[in-house]
């Protein structure tokens, strides 16, 4: 009798192990549950990563080529004034540039740039280096200027006289009292080849001044601008995974148009065509001179780039579209924020 309730106490004695075992199993499973869902999930790009509403289009109006021309800087100057754009770069080695730099400085809140510049494109409206032309031979034509074309500094330049002149441009904006809010390169030279792309880094790291550039994590944009022709190769994807700044997620042109509606449903077009994240959209804005028309063929383009941003139907159409802006300066101080 007493070995029979003493294998009875030993079974529930195991029976009780047993179910406590599976209730605390049971416990540890929820828990890990409950924790799994407390966890805050990975940024998808980077505009979540720099705090942005999750799925939205963030978007930077950016103005290129100013301080190539009057016109650029009486156009740049008002739409900024008026916050339809966001941004602007300067082209440090033209004949309007100081006057934009001395504009940046007495509008400090503005986001205003350099246009990093190693070509001279136009035909009878040219410009040389900012450093002295002895001092970077590589980078001069046989005229003088900057080469024409970005695959003949691709052809003659060399990496070290492209280091020379960008932190020229640089130090010269520095010297006139303004300091870059963030660096890109006029007509995409800077990313015409692998060992453009890493000094183009370094100097901004450098100086910690963002440049332009985008996430190559998601393939699909590496597809598209091997498409557009740049030579991003392995060694350029891991540099822009090495690198420090903020990037963008996208980066593209305000589409062309035979007339200025076209022009206007081929950004509308662009706009809706986006995914989420941070897209910088540049063009290239001036009003209408015939000093301009001597300059550039492009001058219909341009004159319709400056006057598009102010018109209330883009405006409205913005509002519609939910697009919140950004510009360098704020995401930099959201990303010192990270």
């Amino acid at each position: 009798m007493k070995t029979l309730k003493y294998a009875l106490s030993q079974y529930n004695i195991l029976f009780f192990s047993i179910i406590l075992s599976i209730f605390l199993i049971g416990c540890e499973t929820i828990k890990d549950e409950a924790i799994s869902e407390l966890k805050i999930p990975e940024p998808k790009n980077w505009a979540e990563k720099l705090g942005y509403p999750e799925g939205k289009k963030i978007i930077m109006l950016h103005a290129d080529d100013i301080g190539m021309s009057e016109e650029a800087n009486i156009a740049a100057d008002e739409i900024m004034l008026n916050n339809h754009i966001q941004s602007a770069a300067i082209m440090m080695p033209c004949p309007n540039a100081e006057a934009f730099v001395q504009w940046a400085i007495d509008h400090p809140g503005m986001d205003v740039g350099l246009h990093l510049t190693l070509t001279s494109e136009w035909q009878n409206y040219r410009w040389g280096p900012v450093s002295d032309p002895n001092d970077v031979p590589s980078l001069i034509d046989p005229d003088g200027k900057l080469w024409h074309e970005v695959h003949a500094v691709v052809a003659h330049a060399t990496v070290e006289d492209i280091e020379k002149e960008i932190r020229a441009q640089i130090e010269k904006s520095i010297a006139l009292g303004h300091r870059p809010d963030h660096i890109d390169t006029h007509m995409g030279t800077l990313y015409g080849h692998p060992s453009f792309v890493k000094v183009f880094f370094k100097v901004a790291e450098e100086y910690g001044i963002p440049a332009n550039v985008i996430d190559l994590s998601n393939p699909e944009v590496i597809d598209i601008f091997k498409a557009r022709g740049f030579p991003i190769d392995e060694s350029v994807i891991k540099l822009v995974e090495s690198y420090t700044l903020p990037k963008l997620d996208f980066f593209t042109s305000a589409p062309k148009g035979n007339t200025y509606e076209e022009k206007i449903e081929n950004f509308k077009k662009l706009i809706k065509s986006l995914k989420p994240g941070i897209t910088e959209i540049i063009f290239h804005p001036s009003v209408d001179t015939e000093n301009l028309k001597s300059i550039t063929n492009s001058w219909q383009q341009r004159v319709w780039e400056y006057e598009m941003f102010s018109d209330p139907d883009l405006i409205q159409f913005f509002e519609a579209e939910g697009i919140i802006f950004t510009d360098w300066k704020e995401m930099m101080n959201r990303f010192k924020k990270m």
